[in-house]
């Protein structure tokens, strides 16, 4: 039987892709199986009694050493924000490439906790701060110093002792530029030293906490139990800056979901299933309730989301158990099709994700075609004809040209770049000043303005002489080249309508990343956790791929 691959113009809308879950495929779930035979190390622990001071972590393979360099800073109570305009962090790290020198550590110490106003080096990977959740810190800080463990019931509400807001890398600050170490096999798939920074950054907060709780009372302090560690991870904010990262990178967005779909079409190809992969299949799906109603947050819209996918989880669990007879031929594809008509978007795609746990022999060749050379799909073919492209946007974006961009509603919000902080952020076109500076991130409406362009145009011309005296349409007309040879590279959505929702735009990206538990605090920013649940680094040579539904307390 051949699966056909879902159809864009139906999976990249903003609804669906913004139900998307962590999976197997995501970067932090790759990146502890492609690191868990290197050699985990804490390196330098030089804390004072407040638990404030200078930490080195590494992890090593033969002579390539990755080290994070931590400094733990006292900040008033009244500097601690999560908004990334903040200059003052409980914590600042950088991921230094090799083992830090004295020299390396005094430069980095003058610089690091400064984050975008520092300076960083070619030595220098990445650059991350954190701030506390001081009421869960001070917390845990209490009952270990007094003898005993924290209370479950509050570390499981909130998931986290520290909570990052951005990671940098690329070359940004100084950091090294990419080119730099594109090669290294070992961080070929995406976002992998990002993923190592955060991870590192959870093992410190472990740390930290038993070191200031050990000096606050030497004699009766214990030591946070390890279960405990395992379900904490390590909180985000996250704002709008990540969203245009999707639509400025759209062969990158290509790969990661044309690899879930190639997953996806191949599971559901698959005419004999065994009983191991089917009974593991299901355990994960049980499992993962815990997950849901862990999941805790005081935004409405995303209460309603949650409350819609927990019954419609239930209701495919009953199914499943009860009805459903995994002997038959391609039984994954009976149960797509099944979620497709019985449960909303949100249960279809957490469901797709399951359904990868059982097999890895499908998906670890996939998370190697994740990255993409984009500078290589760069150039406009100048040489093909007016009516290529207007077939291409024809069979590539029948629903973009159906919207109608006279209407208001459908050119509300705009796109713009924050003078102070220099930050993309959205406003709305008819109340606020500035749309004169819009960014070019409406793609839907750009598409459409270049289709109704093209009509004036004989078929035969070629597109550079269009190009000529229509050059404010260059980035859609590389977009449209971009797309006949990659279908997943671009939302099929209006991103400057009013009923646009940006927070899907974040939970696409996240969802690659492998975060759990979103907690949006309006429509243009959100918490979420990552790496709870995940082994502790000296367990990574030998842990449960499944953590992520095992886990849970």
């Amino acid at each position: 039987m051949n699966v056909e691959l879902r159809n864009p113009n139906t999976i990249m809308k903003l609804s669906r892709l913004g139900s998307f879950h962590q999976s197997k495929l995501s970067f932090l779930r790759s990146f502890l199986n492609e690191f868990k035979d290197w050699d985990y190390k804490r390196d330098l622990f030089d804390l004072n009694k407040k638990g404030f001071g200078i930490a080195v972590y590494s992890f090593k393979k033969k002579d390539r050493v990755y080290s994070l360099v931590c400094f733990a800073n006292k900040i008033d109570d009244g500097d601690r924000s999560d908004r990334v305009i903040a200059t003052k962090w409980d914590a600042a790290f950088t991921l230094h490439d090799g083992v830090p020198s004295k020299n390396d550590i005094e430069r980095l110490k003058s610089q690091v906790p400064q984050q975008e106003v520092g300076r960083l080096t070619y030595k220098e990977l990445t650059l991350s701060r954190a701030n506390k959740s001081v009421r869960v810190f001070n917390h845990v800080v209490e009952r270990l110093s007094n003898g005993s463990q924290p209370d479950l019931d509050l570390l499981n509400k909130v998931g986290y002792l520290y909570r990052t807001t951005a990671v940098y890398g690329s070359g940004k600050f100084g950091l090294a530029d990419r080119f730099r170490i594109k090669n290294r096999e070992e961080i070929n798939g995406p976002f992998r030293l990002e993923m190592m920074l955060v991870y590192l950054v959870r093992q410190f907060t472990f740390d930290q906490v038993n070191h200031v709780a050990q000096f606050k009372n030497p004699k009766k302090a214990v030591k946070l139990d390890p279960k405990i560690c395992k379900n904490l991870g390590i909180g985000n904010s996250t704002g709008l800056g990540m969203a245009p990262f999707i639509v400025n990178h759209p062969t990158l967005l290509n790969n990661w979901i044309l690899c879930r779909e190639i997953a996806l079409k191949k599971i559901r190809e698959i005419k004999r299933v065994q009983n191991k992969d089917s009974r593991l299949f299901i355990n994960c799906v049980r499992n993962s309730i815990k997950n849901i109603t862990s999941w805790n947050t005081v935004n409405k819209y995303q209460q309603q989301k949650i409350k819609f996918l927990l019954n419609d989880v239930k209701k495919f669990l009953k199914f499943v158990e009860n009805n459903f007879n995994f002997e038959k031929d391609y039984p994954f594809n009976k149960i797509y099709l099944w979620l497709e008509k019985e449960v909303c978007e949100e249960c279809i795609e957490y469901i797709v994700s399951i359904m990868m746990e059982p097999f890895s022999e499908i998906i670890d060749p996939l998370i190697k075609e994740m990255s993409s050379d984009e500078d290589k799909y760069f150039n406009i073919p100048t040489e093909r004809t007016i009516k290529e492209l207007k077939e291409i946007i024809e069979k590539k974006y029948p629903n973009i040209l159906s919207i109608n961009f006279e209407k208001e509603e459908n050119f509300r919000k705009f796109w713009f770049i924050s003078k102070n902080k220099e930050e993309p952020r959205l406003a709305d076109r008819f109340k606020e000043l500035g749309s004169e500076l819009e960014q070019p991130l409406a793609i839907a409406r750009d598409i459409k303005k270049l289709y109704e362009r093209l009509k004036f145009f004989k078929d035969d011309l070629t597109i550079d002489k269009f190009l000529i005296e229509n050059s404010d349409l260059r980035h859609v007309v590389r977009r449209a080249f971009i797309i006949e040879k990659f279908p997943y590279s671009e939302i099929q959505d209006n991103t400057i309508s009013e009923n646009t929702v940006p927070i899907d735009m974040l939970r696409l990206k996240l969802s690659f990343f492998g975060a759990l538990k979103f907690d949006p605090r309006s429509d243009k920013w959100l918490r979420i956790c990552m790496f709870q649940g995940a082994p502790l680094p000296y367990e990574l040579k030998n842990y449960d791929e499944q953590w992520v539904y095992n886990s849970y307390s």
